[in-house]
């Protein structure tokens, strides 16, 4: 076979103008912060670890308008009115059309509340002047990035963490499903990394697209924390000296296998664990711009394979899209109703699931349908897709399989937080992802319907 035959192999890349900037953005002391309803408490009493945002502006050219992604490590919207008043405000600030933004939170459970419907409990007075000082030093993250990009190449590659376990787990006394780690179920061990460096070859930049719910600390934790986000991004950034993005994958039925904890060591393990693998599937990349080629035989004691890695090059595409999906709706009780009940309810635990129907009904509003956006963005080799909801891993190894040629990084929890999107043949099921989620059965599957139609639309006709 002529040596030409032998594709050459190369990690996906994007090369461009990229900006890079990180804040703390840790909540003041005091604040509403239960997000347990099994919890005792309202307020934390203190910091496990700081809270981050990091961002990456991305030009293909001097004189076009950046893509703009944020990392923050926050929960998840309650009220769809704050998310789209910060949103619009971070928009307004920037001068940024709506499809060039992806709000990406880490979901942690361990931080403090977002929802200003929230105000009248303990420390909810300090949640608006929070959203606030969140915006402020979003815009500020920002525009410090884009004062000072650098002719930069982004690198993905693909590795493996098996930190995610199934949460998925039957009940069979009781007829329901627990939330919880299911041994008899495999996991999507996937982990995308990205690696953002000058021309120098000096990292600037990390990122990972991990799919695990950061629940390891919850109602016995008294602490506002990252979750296992912190204890990676330590490890990470201290490795490379450049700040990382850490991108929440589809994780609906995806967490670690033991979790609920108060044990922030044990958080701080987990963080170490993705951290190791994010540093390893690193050291895997070739060099920016690199390419791995066949070079020729080589007779020895046995005819041998050499291969090298040679300079190449890394494409400039950059288009963005943003479609709307029309969701189906579950019968369901109106926002007057929920909140007539909410009103009447003294449990506790109760009052709180309640609380957050209520919240998502306000959301979605009192039709059969609702209509939701995913953003899309392809740069170069990689696709990046951010939606609202909290999609079950099935459509991320969906995606990947249905795009081997592209790096696709998947997020949940991108421009707002509504519900789960689990597979139609689990709606029959009495479990939380089905009852907790206003979208009917059928839902996930038109996402990923929607989604890999605009990706081919995208990636052949390069909208």
């Amino acid at each position: 076979m002529d040596h030409q035959q032998y594709p050459t192999i190369k990690n996906a890349s994007f090369s461009g103008l990229i900006g890079v900037a990180q804040k703390e953005v840790t909540p003041p002391t005091g604040i509403y912060s239960r997000n347990w309803g099994a919890s005792q408490y309202d307020v934390a009493e203190g910091v496990h670890r700081p809270l981050m945002l990091t961002c990456l502006t991305i030009q293909s050219a001097p004189d076009e308008k950046p893509v703009v992604i944020v990392a923050a490590d926050l929960g998840w919207w309650k009220n769809a009115e704050d998310e789209r008043f910060v949103r619009r405000e971070i928009l307004n600030a920037l001068s940024l059309d709506a499809e060039r933004l992806m709000f990406c939170l880490s979901h942690t459970h361990a931080g403090p509340s977002l929802c200003t419907d929230d105000a009248a409990r303990q420390g909810g007075e300090l949640i608006a002047p929070y959203l606030e000082r969140v915006i402020e030093i979003t815009v500020n993250a920002v525009n410090e990035a884009l004062s000072s990009p650098k002719n930069a190449v982004l690198t993905w590659e693909y590795g493996k963490c098996n930190l995610a376990k199934n949460r998925d787990l039957p009940q069979p006394e009781k007829n329901r499903f627990l939330v919880g780690f299911n041994a008899e179920l495999p996991a999507d061990d996937t982990l995308l990394v990205g690696r953002v460096t000058d021309d120098q070859g000096k990292i600037m930049a990390t990122l990972a697209n991990y799919a695990c719910h950061p629940t390891t600390l919850a109602w016995d934790n008294r602490l506002i924390s990252p979750d296992f986000i912190g204890g990676m991004r330590e490890l990470v950034e201290t490795e490379t000296g450049a700040p990382m993005l850490f991108l929440q994958g589809a994780s609906g039925d995806l967490s670690p296998a033991e979790q609920y904890s108060g044990d922030t060591a044990l958080a701080d393990r987990y963080g170490r664990q993705l951290g190791y693998a994010v540093l390893a599937t690193l050291e895997s990349m070739f060099g920016p711009k690199s390419d791995f080629t066949f070079e020729r035989a080589v007779e020895s004691g046995a005819p041998l394979a050499l291969w090298r890695e040679k300079a190449g090059n890394a494409s400039q595409e950059l288009h963005v899209s943003m479609i709307e999906i029309e969701y189906p709706l579950k019968p369901m009780p109106s926002l007057s109703e929920l909140e007539t009940e909410w009103a009447e309810c003294n449990d506790r635990v109760l009052k709180e699931r309640l609380w957050r129907k209520r919240c998502i009904r306000k959301v979605v509003g009192d039709g059969t349908t609702a209509s939701m956006p995913v953003w899309m963005w392809q740069l170069g080799d990689s696709l990046l897709i951010g939606q609202c909801n909290e999609a079950y891993s099935q459509f991320q190894v969906d995606m990947r399989a249905a795009f081997p040629s592209h790096a696709i990084a998947v997020m949940n929890v991108v421009n707002g937080s509504i519900g789960y999107l689990p597979p139609a043949e689990l709606y029959a099921e009495d479990m939380y992802a089905v009852w907790q989620t206003p979208f009917d059965k059928g839902s996930l599957e038109l996402l990923t319907e929607k989604v890999t139609a605009q990706a081919r639309l995208m990636i052949s006709e390069k909208l």
